[in-house]
């Protein structure tokens, strides 16, 4: 296990703490791992999709991975040099949510917005650690760590 830190202005409504704490069994690591955290509009989410994925439009999450490669293994930070900060902490990338997009998408699920947040937070954050949903395996693997986060934070599908 890993203490993760997020790097975020206006998420998490003071349950910041107890989701890196949620986060550490994802990953494992030498020293805290790192992610920032973006809330957007749909203007900016859309500017970044079409900026770094050539898709024009609005989406509800994208993720930027600070290194490749990393799914499952140890992560020592004197093999990422350049991904280190100032203070040892290794960066594993961005997250930028689109809020309105996530509005919207927990009101068609029939939950809380706060449950489809982070719901969002951590498949970006598993898309930075290497998961992916390209196929029925990956998929299932990727949806089995985001339900186990979620619920240690007790946000069920039910959350309203």
């Amino acid at each position: 296990m890993s203490a993760f830190l997020i790097d975020a202005e206006e998420f998490g409504d003071g349950r910041l703490e107890e989701f890196e704490r949620a986060l550490s069994p994802l990953a494992k690591s030498d020293c805290p791992l790192v992610v920032e955290i973006s809330l957007v509009d749909e203007e900016e989410i859309r500017n970044l999709n079409r900026e770094y994925r050539d898709c024009d439009r609005v989406t509800d999450v994208l993720s930027f991975p600070a290194m490749d490669g990393i799914k499952g293994r140890f992560l020592r930070a004197a093999e990422h040099p350049l991904e280190r900060d100032e203070e040892g902490r290794l960066l594993l990338g961005s997250v930028a949510i689109c809020t309105a997009r996530a509005r919207e998408q927990a009101e068609e699920y029939g939950h809380s917005y706060e449950r489809e947040l982070f719901y969002l937070a951590v498949h970006g954050i598993l898309h930075c650690l290497g998961y992916d949903h390209e196929n029925v395996e990956e998929k299932e693997e990727m949806r089995e760590r985001e339900e186990a986060v979620m619920q240690k934070l007790n946000l069920t599908r039910e959350s309203l």
